[in-house]
């Protein structure tokens, strides 16, 4: 099917107010098909926040699979860097001055369903249906494998697929499809049952087969799109992502990705990303976390000093090829008065500035059982945080 976008008249500039953009009247849309020709209402903002960040077409089309993430992705962390990751691989491809972001309208929650299961339960389904994990049964026997033998031989790899489509405005005033990125997230455990209403167990994956039985599905998934007319001539970007545990309080990262140009089926060399998020504070750091783990713990010991009901204090760091790009830090507190709140808040900024690198994307944020409390924001080499005290 193909799909084209009609913009009549361009949007008038983004005015500013309160760090709020502006946004000037709707812009009507032509979407075009095989047989219809449908007209819908849009706006696409003429402001962008940053570069590291798409536009968005708006009204916001949700992802044609929305419901099957929560089913499929263990924790929010990895709901939210399966997202975000993938966008940031999409950069390497598609501009974000250039190109607007749509969450993905092609894989529908039916087909994804399919896909995701083994290929012995969906059988009865055609080529393009067939699901992309192991199949279950035993080759030699031609019956279902014990569970604990599928652990090992054929546990379920692919867990969800994530779509991203990235669009252009052409020269005659539409909108169209013009990229794709395509994430696969991998388990990294296998859970299974030995009965059917039994105790779970779980089975760990290597990290080196699932890089490698990901790139098999990979390539098939990229197949299967191609044989679309409305995609057989889009650039594919597809990327592996690693899920973490189900009791994780870290995401998991990208491993590796690649990227198929238009027309072509056959995916090239595959780039491996070097990303990982840590918590802190660690007992035994590696010797890329020993630093960072100092400073955090040396920031810790004078937050408790302050008050002696805190129940904890930790924060998430990513990397990038080993070194610390951000730190989110979160602490928990029991007392409610204003006036301990903003004291706290101004002790908080002040050990922020001395004990934690200066060169650094800082996020603190103070919770209570009422709720967020305060929200502190350190941007790069600068010395004045944002700080916002909630009523």
């Amino acid at each position: 099917m193909k799909r084209y976008r009609w913009i009549p008249a361009m949007l008038a500039a983004v005015m500013l107010s309160a760090c709020t953009p502006s946004i000037t009247p709707e812009t009507e849309l032509a979407q075009e098909s095989d047989s219809t020709q449908q007209v819908e209402t849009t706006i696409i903002p003429n402001m962008q926040i940053s570069d590291k960040f798409y536009r968005t077409l708006i009204p916001y089309k949700e992802s044609a699979s929305r419901g099957l993430v929560v089913s499929n992705i263990h924790t929010k962390y990895d709901m939210k860097e399966a997202e975000t990751g993938l966008m940031r691989i999409s950069q390497n491809y598609f501009d974000t001055e250039k190109y607007y972001f749509q969450e993905g309208q092609y894989l529908d929650e039916e087909m994804l369903k399919y896909w995701l299961a083994r290929p012995n339960q969906t059988k009865d389904k055609g080529p393009e249906y067939q699901g992309l994990n192991p199949s279950s049964i035993d080759e030699k026997t031609g019956q279902e494998m014990d569970p604990t033998v599928r652990a090992t031989e054929a546990p379920v790899y692919l867990a969800h697929i994530v779509e991203q489509n990235y669009l252009t405005k052409t020269d005659d005033n539409k909108v169209k499809l013009a990229g794709m990125s395509i994430g696969l997230a991998l388990n990294s455990v296998y859970y299974f049952q030995k009965e059917q209403y039994g105790e779970f167990y779980e089975q760990k994956i290597p990290e080196a087969e699932l890089i490698k039985e990901g790139k098999k599905i990979a390539q098939e998934v990229v197949n299967r799109l191609r044989a679309r007319t409305e995609l057989k001539d889009i650039p594919i970007t597809i990327a592996l992502f690693k899920q973490e545990e189900r009791n994780s309080i870290v995401p998991g990262s990208y491993l590796t990705y690649n990227y198929a140009d238009g027309g072509k089926t056959e995916l090239g060399e595959w780039q491996d990303i070097n990303e990982k998020y840590v918590t802190f504070p660690m007992n035994s750091p590696e010797d890329v976390y020993r630093d960072m783990n100092t400073k955090f713990m040396n920031f810790k010991q004078n937050v408790d000093k302050y008050f002696s009901n805190f129940t904890s204090v930790f924060a998430t760091g990513f990397y990038q090829n080993q070194k610390i790009q951000k730190l989110e830090i979160e602490i928990p507190i029991q007392f409610y008065g204003t006036a301990e709140i903003t004291g706290f808040t101004q002790y908080l900024t002040g050990l922020m500035l001395n004990h934690l690198p200066l060169d650094l994307h800082i996020t603190v944020s103070i919770t209570s059982v009422n709720g967020p409390e305060v929200l502190i924001i350190k941007e790069p080499n600068k010395d004045e945080p944002f700080v916002h005290i909630y009523e």
